[in-house]
């Protein structure tokens, strides 16, 4: 049976048994208690005031503090007071380690407690726009976070593991415990569940899809990671500050310090800081193709969104995942020109519809038109989206471009050459006067554009290159030139793209403690006259192997190729696109080699005939 198939036949048993279709005969006193859909979505017919809320500790298969027990994960529930023996309920999961510090959600919410112990305030608004329309949600603090035992290992085993238990417990897989130590079994539920989450969160949904987990139905991983080594380099080279395992465990554990010393000690020796190389220990921590968690072993339907100008998770992190899933999965996703977002900021009406529409066919076997629409749905500016059959766009066909010795890019090779020194630059000096000379970078543009084009995919560079030194910081970027009105995704000061506005909206039922309102936003936006689009780099060096560099003998000729971070923008008619050849980009992090306020100095001497860039194009829109 196929993926496809068996998830059907699935959705065809839960919706014969829990759906009723508005219009139906009404229901005698005795009934059941059913739950209601009309015009394909489910209705809130469950109060969320009377709404069941309870907490239990579920054994997981790790000790990641070394303490001899098993970690016990803590997972808060709510669900319809009329779910049980008359009413078997899908859930909703979503596993934070943010619960204590930062708080989650682009409000930072924190969870609060009623003197038994159980949540009067869930974070985030899936409790109570999901609660009253017959699903159970579950807040699930990831291990060594908050109210659950152990260490935080930044997307290691035990934060993998610990989820799975969960679901593994809401399919009478695993064991639970009340606070008195008595067993506890999740009667209540058909064992249907979805995760979602952003960042961090999503990384966990997609980690969790990658074990298999039979029950685990969909997941909606917002900008997460799916591959830790990719979180902190970018072939080879730091895109981050050193330390960042320890610092994120650090960041979200408010326990005692030498309760995980032994854990952050073995996340600090296997980063490698030293020199940004792939090895076993990031190879754990890879839900691609690691030992634990695998793209092929997918099971889950996916709904993934993504910022394409994230700058914290960066786009291959979805782009690479996304074309390794196996083709029976359902998916579905939404390319933004954000930074690193959850959608129910940016497009809340269209994105709670949507969503909402996703788990009632996912989770409830609703037959509403989810699967019908396209699959991918595309930001091109400001309040500006587009819908496709799919991402990357079908239509893009590659287009290679050349740089002259004249200064312009076009079609055909140049002969001559150019060269620069590696200095650490931020992406806008890099980029800014092309036509100005910088012993630091190299510029060539198109000449202006007849007709709008759309870029679509993972544009890839190669570069023939001889250095004067073992290896550098390779830097490309491709620039859009031509003043525009555009979102201003990139700067995390600026809100990652979006600014708050005047107006609440509130989402759900609401009680005295947790009213589910939460405040709008709307595009920032910013008139520029030019704009990086898709960046890449390479630490020289690592240009074979991740894990096994080989320095490059000064004054040898060197071809290196390599794929760029993906996007999806559209080059307006009239504007011109450019192509800039630089050393280490400031705007990615610290380089793991050289200095980290300069770079590593080395002069990079770049054969034109020898040099592409390769770009998926589309027509624009």
């Amino acid at each position: 049976m196929s993926v496809s198939q068996r998830r059907g036949s699935l959705a065809a048993v839960a919706l014969a048994t829990v759906l009723v279709v508005a219009g139906a005969p009404a229901a005698s006193a005795t009934a059941k208690p059913t739950i209601e859909v009309s015009g394909g979505l489910t209705q809130p017919v469950f109060s969320y005031a009377d709404a069941i809320r309870e907490h239990v500790q579920v054994e997981s298969p790790v000790d990641s503090d070394g303490d001899g027990k098993k970690d016990l994960v803590r997972v808060d529930i709510i669900r319809p007071k009329e779910s049980g023996s008359g009413l078997k309920v899908p859930v909703i999961m979503h596993q934070s380690p943010y619960f204590d510090r930062p708080g989650v959600g682009f409000g930072l919410d924190h969870k609060e407690y009623d003197p038994d112990g159980n949540l009067t305030k869930f974070p985030l608004f899936y409790d109570n726009y999901f609660v009253p329309r017959g699903y159970a949600f579950v807040s699930v603090d990831m291990i060594g976070t908050r109210l659950s035992d152990g260490c935080p290992t930044s997307g290691g085993p035990s934060d993998v593991l610990g989820g799975k238990a969960v679901v593994d417990w809401l399919n009478g897989r695993a064991s639970a415990y009340d606070d008195q130590g008595a067993a506890v079994k999740a009667s209540w539920t058909t064992g249907r569940t979805g995760m979602i989450g952003h960042s961090y969160e999503g990384s966990l949904a997609i980690g969790v899809a990658g074990t298999g987990v039979q029950g685990l139905e969909t997941i909606v991983p917002l900008a997460g990671p799916s591959n830790w080594y990719g979180m902190w380099r970018a072939n080879g080279t730091l895109t981050d500050f050193k330390g960042g395992q320890e610092w994120l465990a650090g960041l979200v554990d408010l326990d005692p310090q030498e309760k995980c010393a032994a854990a952050r000690q073995r996340m600090s020796e296997g980063s490698d800081d030293a020199t940004g190389n792939y090895n076993s220990y990031w190879h754990e921590l890879d839900y691609r193709t690691g030992p634990i968690s695998k793209v092929r072993n997918v099971r889950a339907s996916v709904f993934s969104v993504m910022g394409m100008q994230d700058r914290n998770v960066m786009a291959d992190q979805f782009s690479t995942w996304w074309a390794g899933l196996p083709r029976g999965v359902e998916r579905k996703v939404w390319v933004t020109q954000y930074g690193h977002l959850d959608p129910f900021w940016a497009r809340r009406e269209v994105w709670v519809d949507t969503l909402h529409r996703w788990f009632d066919h996912e989770l409830m076997g609703v037959p509403n038109d989810i699967m019908r629409r396209p699959r991918a749905d595309v930001q091109l500016g400001p309040d500006r989206w587009i819908t496709q059959a799919d991402w990357p766009a079908p239509t893009a066909r590659t287009v290679t471009l050349r740089p002259q010795q004249d200064g312009s890019l076009g079609r055909t090779p140049s002969t001559g050459t150019g060269g620069y020194l590696d200095t650490r630059q931020t992406e806008i000096a890099m980029a800014a006067d092309p036509a100005t000379t910088n012993p630091n970078r190299l510029a060539f543009l198109t000449s202006p554009l007849k007709n709008a084009v759309r870029l679509s995919g993972t544009p890839s560079v190669s570069l023939k290159v001889t250095l004067d030194q073992p290896t550098a910081n390779l830097g490309v970027l491709l620039v859009d030139y031509g003043t525009d009105t555009r979102i201003h995704g990139v700067d995390p000061g600026k809100g990652q793209g979006l600014k708050l506005i005047d107006g609440q909206d509130c989402v759900g039922e609401s009680t005295a403690d947790d009213d589910g309102c939460y405040q709008r936003a709307a595009d920032n936006t910013v008139t520029s006259a030019f704009q990086v689009v898709a960046r890449g780099i390479m630490d020289a060096q690592n240009r074979t192997s991740l894990s096994h560099p080989t320095p490059l003998t000064p004054g040898k000729a060197y071809q290196i190729t390599w794929k760029m971070l993906p996007q999806d923008y559209e080059f307006k008619a009239g504007h011109q696109l450019g192509l800039v050849l630089t050393g280490t980009n400031a705007d990615l992090g610290e380089p793991a080699l050289g200095d980290a306020e300069t770079g590593t100095g080395t002069k990079v001497t770049v054969d034109l005939a020898g040099t592409a860039i390769s770009l998926p194009l589309a027509a624009g829109k």
